[in-house]
């Protein structure tokens, strides 16, 4: 695997800003990256070469790894790694948790180095808090914090302790990072920079272990690999381009999506550096944590690390893509969301039995054990083992996001709050005769299209399509879930009563039907319905282990990967899938239970015979899984786990009742308040959307479903309503669109505005209101071509509240105005057989409306055509034309240039003015003097371009109140 770099320096020059690599010991840094200010491409810079353009007062901020690129057009920053801390060791290898990271601009050189010295200072100001509270004889330091396992010579920062704070007179420079301002002795003697950490190790009672002896290229078998790190410096590239570009600038319809993306960059910047500075990111340089034990890549791979990580945990992707496509390897550092958490516990064998005699739960003595016991020969107490158990879980980012915003399945089969997590039990040592067990489960939400209100405490599941278009989905994720794991087992946590039963029993129909169908490729799906809260009631958690008893056979036919010295001897075959509703709580509980089977069973293997839920001595364990579920349920809820008192404990109580209710009451105001913003961030960050979500964002308090196509879903729309509302073989579909339309018929504005389906045959329109959630027609009105007097585009704006709904070319829209006639149809779907409309479109309306109906039809066979007050007479006879009013949609999507509509954009004048020449032509039957009527006149429809609803219009309508509400969610939400 190709060296990356673990410590760089950043510095604003005139050009760009600059990336230096660390130098080793006995070398000097001459070459980096540059990213210029005005394009934002990344491309080589050499220290030596002409473009050297350093300056003495250049100051440099310490790094150790960047994450990416956000960029929104035209501003981009550089973001960085600028605090880590060690929270495991696998194999030797060091893994972090991502503690602080850093935003320098791209704009100018300026700015940049403004924000590096304010980095700076935030950084110097943590690492001085610190030191001054170690005492003089105290073996802390920031050499220990800099354990690496890469054997560079690390620049030191000028931060690094209070004393060279003090004493250091100037900032650093290219120039002077490579110089020091004392003598070889003195930094020995305070174990300062290589030469500390070289001699606090060398004078170690532990001595040096087999790990360290290569982190310091004392061992002959890892040539190799010194090599790379010496190439590191002078090479830090795998050339494959010579310059790769930021993310391209949206190219929206107007300069308005710019604008409004710039307007959110400063709470975009506060959103991302709370997400990736929230302890919930982790990484290794040479350990690749996204993938199962047994399926990482080959030892010597040449593969970069971010070529060889699962692409299903590696979030930071998009944001790194600019390194990537120059082919700046060792510059991409994948980060993975999820947990990494390590316990060391020793077991006694004593003559009275075995126990747990002791337990290591901070990550600092966890990993100094594990290099102390990596010593070959190293002594072993008589009578007593040391086991390492590891919890690993990834955090998938397909469906990424927040709770009630991100549930069930999208269209290609990937569930919400998808994460995968591993218990990995082994000796410290990790020596090669060791014997490592890995056992691995997932959770997710239940693979359905559904959704929830987050405006109640305890939301009712609304499943939305039909049966097939869920199966279909359903089908997917099984498929998925199969072709990575082998066999699948569900566990499904949800009440059989009262409001979450009903999805309960639609997923478990689903899986009946799935087995019937012979599974997936003749592997079917288990499932077992375990009522959590009505066997657990009274806090009887103690009662998951009658769901183990289900449960035990189909775990131990998959049983567990088992490996020695490298090899795998045994493989896990198949997979446990855990969820409730939110695959948080009930999820978390469950989850551990089978965790302590599998810890059971594996230190049997080994010879020790321990009962985990009566032994009080392992609540560590119970702590690691708790830890655990908190972690993702932050990352899903924003908050810490309900019911953890008895993940940590085994005990319930009236205080964790308490405690969960505060909880709740945290998620409710988090799910209406915060999540909006947090989860079109999310969406941005992966680059699941464009820009444009920010507008979208500004106009509706929200965004979209980036995973669930919309352009299908109305497609489906329409094919739907052309099988239901029109006759076939009576007549030939001409076209169909979904447009917005006012609530109530024959009106320009009535709120809500609904989406609907317009479809134009050969001799009608149909106006098609539909119910999306269920995949149905509502209602429809047929109006017959020959009734259609005459058509009006232009100007449609409903709102002012947002800078897109005041834009009058994207605004735009259609009336079209018909006279009642007796061959004009409308009817409501009510689910009955009562479905007659009458002339007031009422539902069952009575005779006398019909024939008011019919006398008003008769009367509209002569009216006036060029009426303008919207009535028409026939001698005596007066009555009222009807309107359909429509607005066209927004044309542009925040997921046009993620899935490559970009190229078949028609913006909203143009649909507009296609419909109405479409319905124009139709009436006229494609002759320009127009078809006879069956009066024997011609029919032609007069189209006339005016403004539906103006912009001052508009103004004047938008109420105080109107206007105080949304302010106020603006206050709130943006």
């Amino acid at each position: 695997m190709p060296v990356l770099v673990r410590k760089l320096f950043i510095t604003a020059t005139a050009d760009g800003l600059v990336l230096l690599p660390s130098a080793q010991r006995t070398q000097r840094v001459t070459s980096g990256l540059q990213i210029s200010y005005s394009t934002h491409e990344v491309r080589p810079y050499s220290l030596d070469g002409p473009s050297q353009t350093y300056s003495e007062s250049a100051v440099l901020l310490e790094s150790h790894g960047i994450v990416g690129f956000l960029s929104i057009a035209p501003d981009s920053y550089l973001i960085s790694i600028s605090g880590r801390e060690e929270t495991a060791s696998i194999h030797g290898r060091a893994v972090y948790v991502v503690s602080k990271v850093s935003f320098i601009p791209l704009s100018t050189q300026s700015e940049a180095q403004s924000a590096i010295i304010q980095e700076r200072e935030s950084l110097e100001k943590d690492l001085g808090g610190r030191v001054a509270g170690a005492t003089a004889g105290s073996d802390t330091s920031d050499d220990e914090e800099e354990r690496s396992a890469d054997g560079h010579d690390e620049l030191d920062s000028t931060s690094s302790t209070k004393s060279e704070a003090a004493t250091e007179s100037r900032p650093v420079t290219p120039q002077t990072a490579h110089q020091r301002n004392s003598s070889v002795a003195e930094d020995v003697i305070n174990k300062k920079g290589q030469y500390g950490r070289f001699a606090e190790r060398w004078f170690s009672k532990k001595g040096w272990s087999v790990e360290k002896m290569r982190m310091q290229g004392m061992s002959t078998n890892v040539l190799g690999n010194a090599e790379a790190s010496k190439n590191q410096g002078t090479e830090a590239r795998e050339p494959e381009s010579k310059t790769a570009p930021a993310e391209k600038p949206f190219d929206g319809a107007t300069g308005s999506v710019p604008q409004i993306s710039r307007k959110f960059m400063p709470k975009l910047l506060r959103t991302t550096k709370l997400l990736l500075g929230s302890r919930s990111f982790f990484f290794s340089y040479d350990y690749d944590i996204t993938r199962r034990f047994g399926s990482q890549e080959a030892k010597g791979s040449d593969l970069p690390l971010h070529r060889s990580v699962d692409p299903l945990y590696f979030w930071n992707h998009h944001l790194a893509s600019p390194f990537i496509e120059g082919g700046y390897h060792a510059f991409v550092l994948p980060l993975m969301q999820g947990f990494v958490g390590q316990r060391i516990f020793t077991i006694d064998s004593a003559s009275t039995g075995q126990t747990v005699s002791g337990v290591h739960e901070n990550p600092e003595d966890i990993i100094r054990i594990q290099d102390a016991t990596s010593v070959p020969d190293a002594p072993a107490s008589q009578g007593k083992r040391d086991f390492l158990i590891t919890l690993i879980s990834r955090r998938s980012i397909m469906r990424p996001g927040l709770r009630y915003l991100r549930r069930g399945v999208d269209d290609n089969g990937n569930a919400a709050n998808s994460v995968e997590t591993e218990q990995i039990l082994t000796q410290p040592s990790w020596r090669p005769p060791d014997k490592i067990y890995s056992f691995t489960q997932i959770r997710g939400s239940i693979p359905l299209y559904f959704s929830q209100s987050p405006y109640s405490f305890k939301p009712v599941p609304v499943l939305q399509h039909s049966f097939e278009t869920n199966h279909i989905a359903f089908k997917k994720h099984f498929k998925n879930i199969i072709s990575r794991y082998g066999g699948i087992q569900i566990a499904l946590l949800v009440d059989k009563h009262g409001g979450e039963a009903r999805i309960g029993e639609e997923y478990e129909k689903h899986t009946e039907k799935l087995n019937e169908n012979n599974g997936i490729s003749g592997t079917k799906v288990g499932f077992e319905w375990f009522d959590f809260h009505a066997v657990c009631r009274g806090m009887k958690f103690e009662n998951v282990s009658l769901l183990m008893e289900s449960l035990g056979a189909s775990l131990d036919s998959f049983g567990v990967t088992v490996a020695v010295g490298g090899k795998i001897q045994t493989r896990q075959t198949g997979v446990l899938r855990t969820n409730c509703m939110d695959c948080l709580d009930r999820t978390n509980v469950v989850q551990s239970a089978c965790g302590q089977r599998a810890l059971e069973q594996g230190l049997k293997a080994e010879g020790v015979d321990i009962n985990f839920q009566s032994d009080e001595s392992t609540q560590w364990f119970n702590s690691l899984w708790a830890d655990n579920g908190d972690a993702i349920s932050k990352q899903y809820s924003s908050t810490r786990a309900l019911k953890g008192d008895y993940t940590r404990t085994r005990k319930r109580d009236y205080r964790g009742a308490i405690n969960d209710f505060g909880l709740t009451l945290s998620r409710y105001f988090n799910n209406i308040v915060n999540d909006y913003f947090s989860q079109a961030a999310i969406d941005y960050l992966l680059g699941n959307v464009n820009p444009q979500v920010f507008e979208e964002f500004e106009a509706d308090m929200m965004s979209g479903d980036p995973a669930m196509s919309l352009r299908k879903v109305r497609q489906n729309a329409i094919d739907t309503c052309t099988k239901i509302v029109i006759s076939e073989g009576s007549e030939e579909l001409v076209g169909g669109w979904t447009l917005q339309c006012p609530h109530e018929n024959n009106t320009v504005r009535t709120y809500p505005f609904e989406e609907a389906v317009l479809l134009l045959t050969d001799a009608a329109l149909y106006a098609v209101r539909f119910d999306w959630n269920m995949a149905k027609v509502s209602s429809f009105e047929r109006v017959d071509l020959r009734s259609v007097t005459g058509i009006t585009q232009g100007t449609y704006i409903t709102s002012t509240l947002a800078a897109s709904q005041i834009d009058e070319q994207r605004n735009v829209g259609f009336v079209v105005k018909y006279r009642p006639g007796e061959k004009d149809i409308a009817r409501v779907n009510t689910r009955s057989l009562a479905s007659t409309v009458g002339s007031d479109g009422k539902i069952g309306a009575k005779h006398e409306d019909s024939k008011a109906a019919a006398a008003t039809a008769a009367a509209a066979e002569t009216c006036d055509l060029e009426a303008k007050d919207g009535h028409g007479t026939m001698g005596s006879v007066e009555f009222t034309l009807k309107t359909l009013a429509f607005k066209a949609l927004p044309a542009r999507s925040s997921l046009a240039t993620v899935d490559g509509q970009d190229a078949h954009i028609v913006s909203e004048k143009e649909l507009v003015r296609g419909i109405c020449e479409e319905i124009q032509r139709a009436v006229s039957g494609g002759e320009p003097a127009g078809r006879e009527g069956e009066d024997g006149t011609k029919l032609v429809v007069v189209m006339e371009e005016k403004d539906i609803i103006s912009l001052n219009e508009a103004k004047k309508s938008t109420g105080l109140l109107e206007q105080f509400t949304h302010s106020l969610k603006k206050l709130v939400w943006a």
